[in-house]
């Protein structure tokens, strides 16, 4: 059962904030979701649906950041997409140092399940966003689940090349904002993949953009965008996309990456270029029979 928290009139269609219990997680999880004008279908009290973009967020950010700062309900109405943002992680999990370290536990899920206790209790990230929260927004939003794209930012921008890749029957289009691309390289990665997923490296390059392109032919034949800012404080030490360029080319991999001088990692990059972010994966989903 889905709780509304709140939901606002946007660009003529509605922003909403919502709360349900996961059963994949074990705990309640938040979601918002913009569901953008919709055009009556000659049936009756029917609308039609609409191709839907999840959008994962970064560390420290919840179901809340994406909604509120990049200015994405516009160019959604425009387009007429739908945008679903969920939470980072769990929330109130209890276990000890989960809250301690901002890059680790709550707010940083990686999006990935995690296999080592205590964190595999509830931080199975992975598979509530490719499966629980995907069926309940087809289930309860006008959804079209045959046009679903994925983008995000930062950890989210991760989050969003490694599912698309391992899950290309479900997401049709993929998109990233400064994306931590090789997360086995970086110190982000270093510290939360042996805490999530032991100290097997051998099972780190299934959450790993860069080593998942690395086996692939031309995994997205129509492209991926990644938009990336040369001011971005964590250029260097933490997001290395140069990584993930040489693994599509190594792939096949059409690729769009447009390097944006003076932007640093913040949602004020964000806006300024999320409406090439939505035109691009309304171009390509709306390529797909509904």
């Amino acid at each position: 059962m889905i709780e509304t928290i709140s939901e606002h009139a946007s660009f003529g269609g509605k922003q909403g904030f919502y709360r349900h219990l996961s059963h994949v997680i074990g705990l309640p999880m938040k979601f918002s979701v913009y569901v953008p004008p919709l055009a009556p279908v000659p049936t009756e009290g029917k609308t039609e649906k609409v191709p839907v973009l999840f959008f994962l967020a970064g560390l420290t950010a919840t179901e809340e950041t994406f909604a509120i700062k990049a200015g994405a309900q516009k160019f959604a109405a425009a387009h007429g997409v739908m945008i679903v943002c969920p939470d980072t992680s769990p929330r109130g999990t209890g276990i000890d140092d989960a809250t301690t370290d901002w890059d680790f536990g709550e707010g940083a899920g990686f999006y990935l399940d995690a296999t080592q206790a205590p964190w595999s209790k509830y931080f199975r990230m992975e598979t509530y966003i490719v499966n629980e929260l995907r069926e309940i927004i087809c289930a309860s939003f006008p959804a079209d689940q045959n046009r679903i794209g994925i983008f995000g930012h930062s950890m989210g921008g991760h989050g969003a090349l490694t599912l698309a890749l391992k899950h290309r029957d479900i997401y049709k289009s993929v998109s990233a904002f400064a994306p931590i691309a090789a997360p086995m390289q970086c110190a982000w990665g270093q510290k939360a993949f042996p805490r999530y997923l032991g100290n097997d490296e051998s099972t780190w390059g299934n959450h790993d953009a860069s080593q998942l392109m690395q086996g692939l032919k031309t995994p997205y034949p129509l492209g991926i965008r990644v938009d990336q800012g040369l001011n971005d404080q964590f250029l260097a030490a933490q997001l290395l996309p140069q990584a993930f360029e040489a693994a599509c080319l190594t792939a096949d991999q059409p690729l769009t990456f447009e390097r944006h001088a003076g932007y640093d990692h913040g949602y004020y990059f964000v806006a300024s270029f999320v409406e090439k972010h939505i035109s691009f994966h309304a171009d390509n989903l709306n390529s797909f029979e509904s």
